[in-house]
């Protein structure tokens, strides 16, 4: 039998082989790495980030609350810090005044945010306008907007805001933050008025995400507006709601600008000492580090408690 060879086809002249032809193809794990290289250059900065400023300050801060350091030496006490707080007078007020507050901001400054992204919701016209109104006092730096409050809106003579709505009401005017029964509600007040504005966004774009034809038969079933808004509003923005009263435990239980500022501190009869202003008062004035150190531990259980309960009640909800 005879084998047919093919002629092979001649090179062109003056033309180099491809240096290309002999590379070698690349493996699938080497290019996914060469993709994710910056993925991962950012992720590590991150990570690092974290690392420095928060992961490790929160370690040391647990390593310090079982240590006393006296004249530049360190020695290790065990739990006597934790038991030298809670035998302090002012510890168990001060648990008190924050969850206090804190049960008030959620009356208070939980559900207005959520109304008020309704009934700017409500609105054909002007929304951005209205949305920039709302917003307007988180651009404020928190401590301007406190002494706008505490001088102008809470000035105990009749030339404070609030007293003059009062008496051209023909109401009896107020002290505002002078009484110790008043001194929590009138904080809540003023907290509310300048955080809200981002949980207003965030509520009303949850309302748009909303589909109209639930509304649409909520109405041809004859359901009013609280019908509607606890039928269909509320079930469809539940996530959302669950999210932001979390946050809400979280940051009202670090409540330390609004005594400091509006109240002076502790307030008249300690009304507005709270755990954060605690840890402030040994840290920075009785130069007790490792006391402060423990104090912080402390609120870190109680809230990583409260965020154990929200992830367990979500995770039942899904």
């Amino acid at each position: 039998m005879a084998i047919t060879t093919v002629p092979e086809t001649p090179r062109k002249p003056g033309r180099p082989p491809s240096p290309y032809s002999a590379r070698p193809q690349r493996t699938g794990l080497g290019r996914k790495v060469r993709d994710n290289l910056t993925g991962h250059a950012f992720l590590i900065g991150a990570v690092l980030c974290f690392v420095v400023f928060s992961w490790y300050p929160m370690v040391r801060g647990i390593v310090m609350s079982f240590q006393r350091t006296r004249r530049g030496e360190t020695t290790w006490v065990g739990w006597d810090n934790y038991t030298r707080l809670i035998a302090d007078p002012s510890f168990w007020p001060a648990w008190k005044n924050t969850f206090y507050f804190t049960g008030l901001a959620l009356v208070l400054g939980y559900a207005v945010p959520f109304f008020v992204a309704i009934l700017l919701n409500e609105f054909r016209h002007g929304k951005g306008y209205l949305r920039i109104l709302v917003y307007l006092p988180v651009m404020l730096p928190p401590a301007s907007a406190l002494f706008l409050f505490k001088f102008y809106a809470y000035d105990p003579s009749e030339a404070g805001l609030f007293n003059a709505i009062l008496k051209a009401l023909h109401l009896p005017t107020s002290q505002w933050m002078q009484p110790p029964e008043m001194t929590m509600p009138a904080m809540v007040v003023a907290s509310t008025w300048m955080n809200m504005g981002g949980a207003v966004l965030i509520y009303l774009a949850s309302l748009q995400n909303i589909p109209g034809e639930l509304y649409e038969a909520a109405e041809l079933d004859g359901a009013g507006i609280w019908r509607r808004i606890r039928h269909v509003t509320i079930p469809q923005t539940r996530l959302i709601l669950a999210l932001l009263a979390m946050l809400q435990i979280v940051a009202t239980m670090q409540l330390f600008i609004e005594p400091l500022i509006l109240a002076n501190g502790a307030g008249a009869e300690d009304s507005a000492t709270s755990v954060a202003y605690l840890i402030y008062q040994h840290g920075f004035f009785q130069n007790d580090l490792n006391g402060a150190a423990a104090l912080g531990v402390i609120m870190l259980v109680v809230l990583a408690g409260f965020s154990a309960v929200y992830v367990r009640l979500t995770a039942k909800q899904d």
